[in-house]
């Protein structure tokens, strides 16, 4: 995935979730933040930051703001869609005779639904995809903010799973270098607890690890077990 175009700033303050100030040379232009969690970590004082100008009518702001630098150097992409259409695309090469986002499955949607036809009996596959861009010493943790419909999702997979789907919850990792992500149970303890009952319950954990830039987020492993990927 990549953005048509880019500017580096810095970053000043985020009076809301929605919005944050920031510094593009002389000038500080209020800019749409892509993403409602807290990233308290991440969106701290004079940080560098990149923006994309998608230039779409009726817009109140001009820029996105879509990556930062953590003080360590990691460089993070905290655009909220960026997961679904990477993973698209990584789902566009993989062996699937049909791939639907957005699908329906009992009270939800989820992201993608995918069938594969394997000696002449069609296997149907789920997938709710998380981005996940709180890291602590190495180590991916989602959420950085509770999430009632992150749980809805899990207990979604948990059913489709007793039902015969291959059922699939994948953490697009928008930074380098981390592996693995652990439910962040110190914010939302209900998410650690659905997301063990869903690995109990053969629900496949999948960690998408990937590559940023300013201008890019590609997927580029998986971490975690699923017999469909072998």
């Amino acid at each position: 995935m990549k953005y048509s175009n880019i500017v580096p700033a810095r970053f000043v303050r985020r009076p809301n979730r929605f919005i944050a100030e920031v510094r593009i040379g002389d000038e500080v232009e209020t800019v749409h933040v892509k993403n409602t969690g807290r990233c308290r970590e991440l969106l701290i004082p004079d940080c560098d930051v990149w923006l994309t100008a998608p230039d779409s009518p009726g817009r109140k702001t001009k820029y996105d703001l879509v990556a930062v630098r953590k003080s360590s150097g990691l460089l993070v992409n905290i655009d909220s869609q960026a997961p679904n259409k990477v993973a698209k695309e990584w789902l566009s090469r993989l062996a699937f005779d049909k791939v639907v986002p957005e699908y329906t499955y009992g009270d939800s949607r989820i992201d993608f639904y995918m069938e594969k036809n394997i000696a002449g009996r069609t296997e149907k596959y789920l997938m709710e995809i998380k981005g996940c861009t709180l890291e602590v010493d190495g180590v991916g943790y989602f959420p950085d903010a509770p999430t009632e419909r992150g749980v809805k999702h899990i207990r979604e997979l948990i059913r489709a799973a007793k039902e015969g789907y291959h059922a699939s919850l994948a953490f697009v990792i928008q930074m380098d270098g981390i592996s693995e992500v652990r439910p962040n149970i110190s914010t939302h303890p209900e998410f650690g607890k659905a997301m063990n009952e869903a690995k109990e319950s053969g629900v496949d954990i999948l960690f998408l690890t990937c590559h940023v830039e300013p201008d890019s987020l590609e997927i580029q492993g998986v971490a975690g077990e699923a017999a469909w990927l072998a």
